[in-house]
């Protein structure tokens, strides 16, 4: 401890030193004057930890919460105060719908110019609303200095614990100038939930009395592990898994037993399997929308399938959906557990779950579609050129499910997680991750994009340059926010409002940027790019100029049209 430290510090100072004990080795936010003693503390400990200067609050949150993805600590992200806050609040959103663990701070206005609605004055519990229906497990205010250890790890904690999810830490710009001689507290750890030895006699017999289980695993708090534990019980009992959206690195999908990802653009073979089954065994996730087809998988609130669901915040329990049986426990004692649940040596649903993998293997088999691009190809040689550990990225929108539907993860069953995208459905999300993912892991990243969801935080790239992060970015151009239109021709054929881009020269913009910037136009042009990009030392784009016919994995616009106007005649 330094003679300065020993007569105290500007609290300013104290976040950092107590961002250091939790862990934090990089930190992410654009820079306000609301909390400048922080900044001077960001300077002090630099050789300890690294703020990374991001171009938007937006962008800084996404990766604030990529962070917390990829390593289950809690990603960091500070901004200031107002439009600050507001901007990063799409991060805090993803990360409470992903379960994922993040601490925002907020540099906030001078405590004696509160409730006068001061500049740039918001009223932070309020906007994040901790709740079920709010942004944040938790948000508080720190008027006190001396207690800043006290909040920060209390962050932390809550961050990891139960379902994972954003806690955001408020911070009045004077409180930040005032000494303080107090210490960081311990590195907190998340906390195990074991399973009920009586519930899981209980699943047992639920899986004796089954002749067509089928699991769904996913949701936060995974770890290399859980994910092998996993493997092992599916082997056991000779399971069937399918991932929940966009978790499509929990279990291996090279595995005999893997049936496919259940999320949007389900293989309508998947559904029919998941609807006639007789047990769901639920696995960490929320049994969210998107998982469960819009509630119709499993039929809220009372499944007619049995449904046994294993969960880490006892309040997602019987929540949305009643459960024959609820299981309280964090994934690693959860999985742990189940490995060692003895199976029986001969089980009914060999078949069964032969027919799952089956079918999840046809529907890698591409339907034809029109242009000069063939996307499921594009896929197969990202596959085969990327190394095992490479983290793919992606934001929302219709480009997307060309990764999710023929692309295979290894994931957390080989160590290591590879996915990051966001189950709220978040456009913009995939540049920023990427760029995290690089600066924190150093792994070779590749994230998919469209041409609206990349200009939502395509400034991002000014970010990986000055930081000496390298991402290779696949985006796709169609000229259109290309979701939205399949949409408007299935309910509105032929009315096009609102959803027409005109887009700039996206490779010569990331080369401004200081990344490589190729377009093409010929799916045989792809292999040799994205071989030139894995050798260069600094990131590069690839424009891919898409038919804008080829909406969806499996048809066109036209056809969506021409089946609305059908309809619309019939009517």
């Amino acid at each position: 401890m330094s003679a300065a430290q020993d007569k105290g510090q500007i609290a300013g100072h104290l976040i950092v030193e107590c961002l250091v004990a939790q862990g934090a080795t990089n930190v992410f936010g654009v820079p306000g004057e609301s909390y400048l003693a922080v900044l001077d503390g960001f300077h002090a400990y630099r050789e300890q930890i690294r703020f990374i200067i991001n171009r938007q609050e937006g962008g800084a949150a996404y990766m604030a919460e990529a962070h917390g993805k990829l390593t289950g600590r809690p990603g960091v992200c500070f901004v200031t105060r107002g439009p600050g806050a507001t901007n990063a609040s799409i991060g805090v959103h993803t990360a409470f719908q992903d379960s994922t663990p993040m601490v925002l701070f907020v540099g906030d206005v001078a405590s004696d110019q509160r409730d006068r609605e001061a500049f740039q004055e918001v009223e932070y519990t309020s906007f994040f609303g901790p709740s079920t229906k709010g942004m944040a497990k938790r948000v508080e205010r720190i008027d006190d200095p001396g207690r800043i250890p006290e909040y920060v790890a209390r962050a932390f904690a809550t961050a990891m614990n139960g379902r994972p999810g954003p806690v955001v830490l408020v911070l009045p710009e004077d409180m930040l100038v005032k000494m303080t001689d107090a210490r960081p507290l311990p590195r907190v750890e998340p906390v195990q939930a074991w399973s009920d030895p009586g519930a899981l006699r209980d699943l047992r017999e639920l899986l004796l009395q089954s002749k067509k289980p089928f699991v769904i695993a996913g949701g936060g708090g995974w770890t290399p592990q859980a994910a092998q534990a996993l493997q092992r019980f599916a082997e056991n009992w000779k399971l069937p898994v399918g991932n929940a959206f966009r978790f499509q690195d929990t279990f291996d999908n090279h595995h005999p037993l893997y049936a496919g990802d259940v999320g949007i653009g389900l293989n309508p073979k998947l559904a029919a399997r998941i609807k006639d089954c007789d047990l769901v065994l639920a696995i960490g996730p929320r049994l969210g929308e998107m998982t469960t087809g819009g509630y119709t998988l499993l039929k809220a609130p009372t499944p007619t399938q049995k449904l046994v669901h294993i969960h880490a915040s006892a309040e997602e329990l019987n929540r949305v959906y009643r459960a024959d049986l609820a299981i309280n426990a964090t994934m690693n004692a959860a999985a742990r557990s189940l490995e060692v649940l003895a199976a029986p040596p001969d089980l009914p649903w060999g078949a069964w779950t032969e027919a799952a993998h089956a079918d999840y293997e046809a529907n890698l088999v591409p339907q034809a579609l029109p242009g000069d691009i063939d996307m499921p190809a594009i896929v197969a040689t990202m596959k085969k050129h990327l190394p095992e550990d490479a983290v793919l990225t992606n934001g929302a929108g219709n480009f997307a499910s060309w990764m999710h539907r023929f692309f295979k993860h290894h994931g957390l069953a080989k160590g290591l997680k590879t996915q990051l995208a966001p189950t709220n459905g978040a456009m913009g999300y995939g540049v920023p991750a990427g760029i995290a993912a690089n600066i924190v892991s150093g792994r070779t990243v590749l994230t998919m994009a469209g041409d609206g969801d990349f200009l939502m935080n395509g400034q991002e790239l000014a970010t990986a340059a000055q930081h000496g992060a390298k991402t290779i970015i696949v985006l796709l151009n169609n000229g259109m926010y290309g979701t939205i239109r399949m949409h408007q021709e299935r309910d509105y054929p032929q009315n096009v409002s609102g959803t027409e881009l005109a887009n700039p020269d996206f490779a010569a913009l990331a080369r401004a940027y200081g990344y490589a910037g190729v377009r093409i136009t010929r799916t045989a042009e792809f292999e040799a790019e994205l071989l030139a990009a894995l050798e260069r030392k600094q990131g590069t784009l690839i424009e891919v100029m898409l038919d804008p016919e080829v909406i969806t994995t499996r048809g066109t616009l036209s056809s969506i049209r021409s089946a609305a106007l059908q309809r619309e005649s019939k009517a």
